[in-house]
């Protein structure tokens, strides 16, 4: 299921993440943050999960209306298993990994990859969108990253208004297709622009950015309360820095094209915090591995498991599959025998009383 790059992705993610998980140890002096994680309130631990699967939920169903968006026909258990999956590939290299749901999507409904792939560009430009929308509040306070996410925007909506204009997108498509190189994927490349098309106009646009929004804010509120845990006060300021902080190392993290933003978004919390919170190393190195093993590792951890529980289903599927074919071929041919039995002999196939004895 997994190309060979994908899992040399994969280990290499692995080992970075190990590489900034040590560094964050030895920055933030290990046997004092160690001290800060035994004070944590752990009641909050739960709080902080349900608001990560409160994330994952409205990012469900987004997933769900770009696949309706599309008129993809596909139970909604089965897409959500996929949609899940998708989490298991959160530290592939830019996220490439996420392809994967385009991928069992396509063996669950036989939809093209390239009709189904824009589904995750949308995603990841309107969780951009919705994230730098999250982090409007703290920019007007903080001058920190707002030439970097003003051009981000910029980038961002140029790309959708060239998509937008058919006439200008299909004359590029029809560039493309002069070129050598280019022509071989002119088939695909028009799926995937007439898909693009459809899920970015204006209209779900607005309406996929309103839900990443509701559902990053999710996370923005897991941040606030590993905050509260970590005895750092509850106050209206703190929730403000903490949806700065968790829009701006997000967008940090995913323009950096790492696996799971790993060591840019974990930098910059780590540098927000205590530019921000609380200039305590070891404070800011506890909060960022707290919230990172509760978002990032935590939904890798249920991608796994759906992945896993998707494959096994698949499996049952094909062997009822292949049960079903076999019970059909053995009632054809007790049909068939049953018709040969009931025939007069004289109008038996020939061939069958060739070797027979002859009628005196």
């Amino acid at each position: 299921m997994l190309t060979h790059k994908v899992k040399t992705g994969i280990v290499f993610s692995l080992v970075l993440a190990f590489i900034v998980l040590v560094a964050i140890a030895l920055y933030a002096d290990l046997p004092r943050m160690v001290t800060v994680l035994a004070h944590f309130r752990w009641q909050y631990l739960p709080l902080i999960l349900g608001l990560t699967l409160f994330n994952y939920a409205w990012r469900f169903g987004k997933w769900q209306y770009y696949v309706g968006r599309l008129e993809i026909k596909i139970h909604w258990f089965r897409s959500l298993l996929i949609f899940i999956s998708g989490l298991s590939m959160a530290i592939t290299p830019g996220k490439v990994g996420e392809l994967l749901k385009s991928y069992l999507l396509k063996r669950s409904t036989g939809a093209p990859v390239s009709r189904t792939s824009p589904i995750i560009v949308a995603e990841r430009l309107t969780d951009g969108v919705a994230m730098i929308g999250l982090a409007a509040t703290g920019l007007v306070l903080y001058s920190f990253g707002r030439e970097l996410l003003f051009v981000l925007l910029i980038i961002v909506f140029t790309s959708i208004i060239v998509v937008q204009n058919r006439r200008l997108s299909l004359a590029l498509l029809d560039f493309g297709e002069q070129l050598p190189l280019v022509s071989r994927i002119a088939h695909p490349a028009r799926t995937f622009y007439e898909s693009s098309y459809i899920l970015l106009g204006w209209r779900p646009l607005l309406l996929a950015i309103l839900i990443g929004a509701v559902s990053w804010s999710g996370e923005c509120l897991a941040l606030f309360f590993v905050y509260v845990g970590l005895g750092l006060g509850f106050s209206l300021d703190l929730f403000i820095k903490s949806m700065f902080i968790m829009g701006v190392s997000s967008v940090v993290g995913t323009v950096s094209g790492l696996p799971g933003g790993l060591g840019t978004a974990d930098g910059s919390m780590l540098g927000l915090t205590r530019l921000l919170v609380s200039p305590s190393a070891a404070v800011g190195g506890a909060a960022v591995l707290l919230i990172r093993l509760c978002t990032l590792w935590f939904g890798l951890g249920l991608g796994l498991i759906a992945l896993l529980f998707y494959r096994t289903t698949q499996l049952v599927d094909h062997s009822s599959e292949q049960g079903e074919r076999l019970d059909m071929q053995k009632l054809e041919m007790k049909s068939t025998s049953s018709e040969d039995a009931d025939r007069p002999d004289s109008q038996k196939d020939p061939a069958s009383t060739a070797t027979g004895d002859k009628v005196r």
